[in-house]
């Protein structure tokens, strides 16, 4: 595990965790990984599914919801926000000791909501004001719909997870709306820029599993020889995007009055191909201002074989000679951005929707 604290005090890098269940709280394993140099923590309504309907740990707090009456919706956040307080607790202590540098919480609004600005700038204040912790991060989509609620939530001082980004181009709409609505923000009484926190999730696996099956359906020598290249280097494009970005006057102008970059975070990092090494999109993804959320596996393969090095800015120029062979050979990247963001947030509904009826069929049955 020492290589997880060395990737945060050696390389800039933090590693957080993408998983959270009732038994990692109750059992104390939430609280040995930070002891072991994870800094952070994010959820999903997949992870909230798996975790919920994969173990009895949540029947005697639902069966306690259902006989208090209130809507199966209503009980399906009592049981995310009970594992989301006891998260937060758990990460208080980095969060104070690292000034807010990590120790942070991520919490998903409904997924159903992701084509909705108002809906979604709506839902992420009420769950902010709900949990009311400084260490929460609220999750929305950095779809079109998703970009004027992310400014809106910074233009009012709330920290931001922003999820499901698949290109280059949505995740220079996901910095600027940072930027725009941080500018906002310092407009306002007491704005306190230095307690404004943002990540913007790039999805790493996810991509190469999509770019690898049009190269097959390609299957030309040219097509086949850059599997499992497209992923690391549209990460390391953005990369540079975000230096670009968070540099110069406009930006320099704000670090002043105290605000601190949106980091890039590295999510869906499991790797999906068995052919693939397993700590691949972690290994080749190391750089300073930077977060990678891992799950379990993930985070056991890195902390036994992981490698310890600066790579995120390294060999750029191949990146760039990739990216652009992947249209040479017939690979519509933009098509490939706007397919995975369709599935993503299907996903994440699918997983939501099955989830409220297992609990509303469960509810049924101890009525």
């Amino acid at each position: 595990m020492d290589r997880l604290s060395h990737l945060y005090h050696e390389q800039g890098q933090s590693p957080w965790l993408d998983n959270l269940k009732r038994s990692y709280l109750t059992g104390g394993e939430l609280t040995r990984l930070i002891g072991h140099g994870i800094r952070g923590l994010t959820s999903n309504p997949t992870i909230f599914q798996k975790a919920i309907q994969g173990s009895a740990d949540y029947d005697e707090q639902f069966t306690a919801l259902v006989k208090a009456g209130g809507s199966t919706l209503d009980h399906y956040w009592a049981l995310v926000l009970d594992d989301i307080n006891g998260a937060l607790d758990c990460f208080a202590e980095l969060y104070e000791h690292s000034f807010g540098g990590d120790g942070y919480v991520s919490v998903e609004v409904d997924p159903g909501l992701a084509h909705d600005s108002a809906g979604t700038a709506a839902a992420a204040r009420a769950l902010h004001q709900q949990i009311a912790r400084p260490n929460l991060m609220v999750k929305i989509p950095g779809t079109a719909e998703g970009v004027p609620a992310i400014r809106q939530m910074i233009a009012e001082g709330r920290n931001i997870n922003v999820t499901l980004i698949f290109s280059l181009d949505g995740y220079q709409q996901v910095m600027e709306a940072y930027i725009d609505g941080l500018e906002a923000y310092a407009a306002t009484v007491d704005a306190d820029l230095a307690r404004v926190a943002s990540v913007a999730s790039f999805f790493i696996s996810r991509v190469d599993t999509e770019i690898d099956a049009r190269l097959d359906a390609i299957g030309t020598p040219d097509a086949l020889a850059l599997r499992g290249k497209g992923a690391v280097a549209q990460a390391k494009l953005a990369y540079a995007a975000f230096q670009r970005t968070f540099s110069g006057p406009r930006w320099e102008a704000l670090a002043a009055a105290g605000a601190v970059v949106q980091r890039p975070l590295w999510a869906s990092t499991s790797t999906k191909n068995p052919a693939y090494p397993d700590t691949l999109y972690v290994d080749q993804l190391i750089g300073p201002h930077t977060v990678n959320t891992l799950p379990d596996a993930t985070i056991a393969a890195f902390a036994d074989h992981g490698t310890l090095a600066r790579t995120i800015d390294v060999a750029l120029d191949d990146a760039e000679a990739t990216w652009a062979a992947l249209t040479a050979v017939g690979v519509d990247l933009d098509d490939v951005a706007a397919k995975l963001e369709r599935d993503g947030v299907s996903s994440f509904q699918k997983s939501f929707d099955e989830l409220i009826e297992a609990l509303g069929a469960k509810a049924a049955t101890l009525g």
